[in-house]
């Protein structure tokens, strides 16, 4: 497996510290910043391929041996199937086909981008050209269609492959699929994302005005669905009221989730940094009169929040086999309190009304229904369980468990009692059905006895602290029953639909959560920090003072890695370092992703949680976060007129306010983003609050300085980006023209062309006659008529060029060219007769000709014109 390295280097949006090299445009990607390059750099194993044989070897059992066989890895572990016969994920006749299905390879899926203009196109293509060319390569007995729209999500935009991604690689006769799939993905027409990550963002019911908080983001594939959502009903030149905030807590996988959502080209983003369990409330001091007369909010309250908090991620084995010789119960133990945690403090940013959507790509009962069952006896009747077993019909899943154990160390644990007085530190009575603590089942017990004194159930601990009750592993009286609905959330298991395995709960506040005691020292610091609140319960920042299983989020996180996450000496001998609690190294490498993110999304977002307790949290300077540059509204109004001059820009698009940058000196400024209403908002409320938000990109960049010499000669110094062409088109009235489908093809092909050489020589006239500098180039649906006015809606084709002194360049990627024009002959080959196939050289392949430029690295391709 492989992966263009520049796939995995990303524009940081308006990060200064990061930019994209020159010559990159917004969909393509692919320059090859060294700060993103040496994130990735450290490469782990390759789950999927051993070391070559040695000759030496005379083991003929050995798998080294050159005359013995190829052997996949080991996809059994004896622990495991232990732990979830006696969980009862799944019943006992249903054991085989769920680990059969478990053990095999995790068949390719992908997503249409619903608000790509060509989203139709490729939905067709798939209908009526690759459900019959790849019929022929299923294999008997396996699924007899070889392509087939999920038939759970909306307007079959959702896509299973019965091929696995090692299929997809090494088949031949697949190749042209899989090229398919590659660039549509590079380009942002499609998502490559495992069909059980798609749900979640399904049950948030997101409207298009929605503030959305997706706190755990990383690798993107969910926000990047958020984000469609939102967008799906906008028209061309307009923005939706909603917006989405992205966080993650690792800068390598941050850099990542730029990368992703970078594709989807939208103002309404904001990438964060920050742990998710203290994500800033930036509440400001409810004092209106200081507030400033175009402040319009005071806090950020979310109407949706997206909680896939870090989890033991064993419901990825299909696609991570490796993960079968690290399983060990003590990864999911471990992680408990954290998830417990994120969540408490999503609820805590939620509008009364509200809906988040907790899941994890975990099976693990204590991941799943005991960090639920926590949540709401925390929340106490504020936070409810909802039922959707209504939503999503077609959608096979089964309902959360109500009873379940905890397995500390091998020893089975049905009730808290049962834990020794040694491991009470690290096993909390939060991850059994009922949540009571020792004393509280102490008197349960006693008032079942009927007045008895006596806890049956419970002995002395013996003096080595091993021992809590009699017997523990038979004794079936002490098994606790969840008394919360909790069969209201959802496991999706393997073999109901031969995908992976996920967890979802939906939960909705309906009313502000309970008053908490909070020692008066921390309250006195709390109120310092943010000002006095009138009558806040447990929100904002207070809700990180919630009694957290007798423990702080750091010890939270040490328990991880020291406690409760040490692995038995087989799981040690198997590891590469033999370090105990590394939770799962997930770092995406060039093996493993082959270019998009979908081979890490759902993997377990916790190598970085591991990094954080190597040493104590530092709090950062509000404003100055370090290794991120500030963000500043961009208001030089010269600038701003020079470009709305030049262009042509309608007054009716809305510049105040919207422009930012990351350099306060406008005079080198070589980006300048835009940003919607709400981001502008939520931008203005953290500068109030003094910058609690660490913001690696917002806003979609928008212009660009020309730093060519001939560029600074323009009379403009800015052009439009590609990622922000289409959301000024509909205002631009200068420097636009309107080429035949012919002469766009013939631009989209060879880039550069003379003025002269162009098919239609009015066209090439009118080309010729503009002064230097950027303009657009928009396709005419049939004959162009000079006459005719320029309408642009959502249907409308265009590409930025720049007229040189003696010929006209297309400023797009060549991947992009490829793409579109690829786009186009299948479009106008539905339509029979289209021009686009007027004058094709013979024996000539439009795509195969841009294939040549497309093999050039995007990093060498000059930033201005090339004339």
């Amino acid at each position: 497996m492989y992966i263009n390295e520049g796939w995995l280097t990303s524009n940081i949006g308006v990060q200064g510290q990061t930019e994209t090299v020159r010559g990159v445009s917004s969909m393509g990607g692919r320059g090859k910043s060294r700060t993103q390059r040496k994130h990735f750099r450290q490469s782990r194993e390759n789950v999927w391929k051993r070391s070559k044989p040695d000759p030496s070897s005379q083991d003929p059992e050995s798998t080294d041996n050159p005359n013995s066989s190829w052997t996949p890895f080991a996809t059994q572990n004896s622990a495991f199937d232990e732990y979830y016969i006696e969980q009862g994920i799944v019943q006992p006749e249903d054991w085989d086909a769920f680990v059969a299905v478990l053990r095999s390879p995790l068949p390719a899926s992908f997503r249409i981008n619903a608000c790509s203009q060509f989203s139709a196109d490729l939905r067709s293509q798939l209908e009526n050209d690759f459900v019959q060319t790849l019929q022929a390569e299923v294999v008997e007995g396996d699924d007899p269609e070889a392509i087939r729209p999920l038939p759970w999500y909306p307007e079959n935009l959702a896509w299973h492959s019965n091929f696995s991604r090692m299929q997809l690689r090494k088949n031949q006769t697949l190749e042209r699929f899989h090229e398919f799939l590659k660039l549509e993905n590079e380009i942002g027409n499609i998502t490559r994302q495992e069909a059980v990550s798609m749900v979640p963002p399904l049950f948030l019911n997101v409207q298009p005005d929605h503030f959305v908080l997706d706190m755990c983001a990383a690798p993107g594939s969910k926000t990047f669905q958020l984000l469609e959502i939102i967008h799906q009903s906008t028209k061309a030149g307009s923005l939706p009221d909603g917006m989405v905030i992205a966080n993650d807590l690792d800068v390598q996988r941050c850099n990542l989730l730029i990368h992703q959502t970078k594709r989807m080209c939208t103002a309404n983003l904001i990438v964060t940094n920050h742990e998710a369990q203290n994500f800033p409330g930036c509440r400001l001091v409810r004092n209106h009169e200081s507030l400033e007369p175009e402040q319009h909010i005071s806090q950020l309250s979310l109407d949706c929040i997206l909680c896939d908090v870090p989890c033991s991620g064993d419901g990825t084995l299909r696609k991570a086999p490796d993960l079968w010789r690290k399983w060990n119960t003590g990864r999911g133990n471990g992680l408990h309190s954290l998830q417990v945690l994120i969540t408490m403090r999503g609820l805590s940013l939620l509008k009364v009304g509200g809906r988040m959507v907790y899941s994890t790509c975990s099976m693990n009962p204590i991941e799943n229904e005991a960090v639920v069952a926590e949540v709401l006896r925390r929340c106490g009747g504020s936070v409810e369980l909802v039922d959707v077993s209504n939503e999503c019909p077609k959608l096979l899943r089964r309902p959360g468990l109500k009873r379940w154990k905890v397995c500390d160390r091998s020893l089975w644990l049905s009730s808290y009692k049962d834990v020794p007085m040694n491991r009470r530190s690290a096993v909390f009575p939060s991850m059994f059905p009922s949540g009571k603590n020792y004393q509280d089942l102490v008197d349960s017990n006693q008032k079942m006895d009927m007045g008895d004194d006596t806890d049956k159930g419970v002995c002395e601990n013996s003096e080595d602290g091993n021992q809590a009750t009699e017997n523990p592993m038979t004794d079936k009286l002490t098994e606790e029953v969840s008394e919360l609905p909790l069969e209201r959330c959802m496991r999706i298991v393997p073999h109901d639909q031969n995908t992976g395995a996920f967890f979802i709960a939906v939960l909705q506040k309906v009313s502000p959560l309970p008053a908490i005691h909070i020692p008066e020292k921390t309250k006195n610091v709390i109120d310092k920090q943010h000002g006095e609140p009138e009558n806040q319960d447990l929100e904002d920042s207070k809700v990180s003072q919630v009694d957290s299983l007798e423990n702080t989020h750091e010890e939270a996180l040490k328990e991880v890695n020291v406690i409760d996450n040490k692995p038995d000496k087989e799981d040690l001998e198997a590891s590469p370092s033999g370090e105990e609690g590394n939770v799962i190294d997930n770092k995406p490498d060039k093996e493993d992703l082959e270019g998009d993110a979908e081979e890490v999304q759902n993997l377990p977002k916790t190598d970085s949680i591991v990094k954080t307790t190597s040493r104590k949290r530092k709090l950062q300077i509000q404003g100055k976060w370090r290794g991120v540059d500030p963000v500043f509204f961009f208001k030089d109004e010269d600038t701003i007129n020079s470009i709305k001059d030049f262009y042509g820009i309608d007054e009716s698009f809305p510049f105040n306010g919207h422009l930012v940058t990351r350099n306060q000196d406008v005079g080198h400024v070589k980006r300048i983003y835009y940003v919607s209403k709400s981001v502008k908002d939520v931008l203005e409320l953290n500068f109030s609050v003094g910058q609690q938000l660490k913001i690696a990109s917002l806003g979609l960049k928008m212009f660009e300085r020309q730093a060519s010499r001939e560029g600074s000669s323009a009379p403009c110094a800015f052009r439009i980006s590609s990622e922000g062409l289409p959301l000024i088109l509909p205002y631009i009235t200068k420097r636009i023209l309107r080429a035949s489908p012919v002469d766009f093809k013939h631009l989209l092909q060879y880039k550069t062309i003379k003025f002269a050489d162009f098919v239609d020589a009015e066209f090439g006239k009118m080309a010729e006659n503009l002064t230097l500098g950027y303009c657009i180039i928009v396709l005419c649906k049939g004959k162009r008529e000079a006459s005719e006015s320029i309408q642009v809606d959502e249907s409308t084709i265009a590409i930025g060029c720049w007229k040189g002194r003696g010929s006209l360049n297309v400023m797009v990627t060549a991947m992009d060219c490829r793409e579109l024009l690829e786009r186009l002959l299948v479009r106008f080959d539905a339509e029979n007769g289209s021009s686009m196939h007027e004058n094709m050289p013979s024996n000539t392949n439009a795509v195969d000709e841009v294939q040549s430029t497309h093999d050039i690295d995007d990093s060498e391709a000059p930033e201005g014109p090339n004339s």
